[in-house]
């Protein structure tokens, strides 16, 4: 039986309110239980399949056509999708981001992807900025051997000055600006690197078949507000 959605957002908030903040390279934050285990053990049983790399990697877009997505398909499909996309899509959450973070949403909408990465996926460091108001990373694996495979940071000039821990639940927040840069270095990823990349986009994201809610922005989706 999927965890409730105000169960859900109990989770999220709390981990909001526990965020280890860290101001070099840019702004970010570390965050650990933003879902419940029974949640993130339903999304671990998805049936989507992960994306073969055929020797092709350094950017998720390389491969568009088989990323998966908690769009309007799979809510319908699968309860935890529905329940976690709910949950974010919140105005107790949404609020919560605002003022925590000091991220802008008004207008945005939820984009939730589910990434299975396998050995010999690796990502450039990138920004984010353009039409993404904010990146909540949240790692799902539960695999011990993934304890390495977070995110990977960089500086201005793009050299890796750290990683932020990898571990079931747990994640890393930043608001999109010109010098949020982030990636993935090549290593060896035993098994599938699962997580969840959210975004709030803003309404000039073309492809709105990826999207949560295509129709609701956030600010506008009538929650009660807390």
């Amino acid at each position: 039986m999927a965890v409730s959605q105000a169960e859900i957002i109990d989770f999220i908030l709390r981990s909001f309110a526990r965020a280890s903040g860290r101001s070099s390279p840019y702004p970010h934050w570390l965050v650990t239980d933003c879902l419940p285990q029974s949640t993130i053990r339903e999304i671990l049983e998805l049936p989507f399949e992960a994306i073969a790399l055929a020797g092709v990697s350094g950017k998720r877009e390389l491969h568009n056509s088989r990323r998966h997505y908690f769009n309007e398909e799979n809510r319908r499909a699968f309860a935890c999708v529905s329940e976690v996309a709910a949950a974010l899509q919140n105005r107790q959450v949404t609020s919560a981001i605002e003022r925590t973070f000091g991220a802008d949403l008004a207008g945005t909408f939820l984009r939730v992807e589910l990434a299975q990465d396998v050995d010999g996926f690796w990502l450039e460091p990138h920004t984010d900025i353009g039409v993404k108001a904010f990146t909540f990373l949240i790692y799902l694996s539960q695999d011990a051997a993934h304890a390495d495979l977070g995110t990977d940071i960089y500086d201005a000039d793009k050299q890796w000055v750290g990683r932020s821990p990898f571990a079931s639940g747990a994640g890393m927040i930043f608001v999109p600006s010109n010098i949020t840069y982030h990636g993935f270095e090549a290593r060896k990823i035993p098994g599938i690197r699962k997580s969840l990349v959210v975004n709030f986009v803003t309404d000039e994201w073309r492809a709105r078949e990826q999207l949560a809610y295509p129709d609701e922005p956030v600010a506008t989706a009538g929650f009660v507000t807390d």
